[in-house]
C-alpha cells in the first residue's frame, strides 16, 4: 500500500468516524427541530408588572412590520397602548376574555384596511403572529384577544368598543389587541405526541373512519 492510499483509507475511517458521532449526538438529542419560538410558545394571561424596554418594543414592531402582506401591499397598523387606565378599558372591550389585558405593560391593537387590501385579516393576523413569536423569542408572554366579530356584554360590537376608546378611524378596522408582558409563570410546551396528527391529510381529504359498531 502506497502512502497516498494509507492516508486516503485514514481520512474515510476518520470521516466515517465523524459521520457515526454526528448520528449519536443527533439520537441522544432532546431539542425539537422547530424553532424554538414555535415549541415552547403558549398563551399567557397572567403578567408581572414590569414594563417592557424601548429595544423591546422595536423588536416586536419591527416583526409585526415584516410579516408578509397579500401583494405586499402592508396596509396592517398598530396602536401601541401602555397607559393603565386606557387597558382597563380595553379589557371589557368582550363580554369575556379579554380582562388579561388590566395587567399587562403593552396591549398592541392589530388594524386593518380594507380599502385598501380585500385580505386586511389574513395581513394582519400574520403580523400579529410574528409578533407573538417575536415576543416569545424575547422571553416575553403574549396572548391574543379577539375583537373583530366579538361583543362587549352589552352587545356593541367590540371593534366599535375599541374604535371609541382609541379614536381610530372608520376606514380601518380592528382584528385584535395582543397583550405583551413579562410571565408570571412558564407554560409547558405541548408534547408533540398530544398534537392532532389526525388534523393532516395526505394528498386529498379523508374523513375519520369511525369505530365499527359492536354486534
Amino acid at each position: 500500500m502506497t502512502k497516498d492510499q494509507s492516508l486516503l483509507r485514514e481520512g474515510e475511517h476518520l470521516l466515517s468516524e465523524i459521520k457515526s458521532l454526528g448520528e449519536e449526538l443527533l439520537a441522544e438529542s432532546n431539542e425539537p427541530a422547530l424553532l424554538p419560538a414555535i415549541y415552547t410558545r403558549r398563551s399567557i394571561r397572567k403578567f408581572v408588572d414590569t414594563p417592557l424596554t424601548g429595544d423591546e418594543v422595536q423588536v416586536l414592531l419591527e416583526a409585526g412590520l415584516r410579516a408578509p402582506s397579500s401583494k405586499n401591499k402592508h396596509t396592517t397598523q398598530f396602536v401601541l397602548v401602555e397607559d393603565r387606565e386606557t387597558l382597563d378599558r380595553l379589557s371589557r372591550m368582550r363580554e369575556s376574555g379579554a380582562l388579561f389585558l388590566q395587567q399587562v405593560p403593552l396591549g398592541i391593537v392589530v388594524l386593518g384596511s380594507p380599502m385598501e387590501c380585500e385580505r386586511w385579516i389574513a395581513d394582519a393576523s400574520l403580523a400579529a403572529g410574528y409578533i407573538q413569536l417575536q415576543a416569545e423569542a424575547l422571553g416575553l408572554g403574549s396572548c391574543w384577544a379577539d375583537a373583530y366579530g366579538c361583543y362587549t356584554g352589552a352587545g356593541q360590537e367590540s371593534a366599535e368598543y375599541v374604535r371609541n376608546v382609541l379614536d381610530i378611524p372608520y376606514q380601518l378596522e380592528v382584528l385584535c389587541i395582543l397583550a405583551i408582558g413579562h410571565k408570571a409563570g412558564e407554560a409547558a410546551p405541548r408534547p408533540t405526541e398530544t398534537l392532532k396528527w389526525e388534523k393532516i391529510h395526505i394528498g386529498r381529504y379523508q374523513m375519520a373512519e369511525e369505530p365499527a359498531e359492536e354486534a
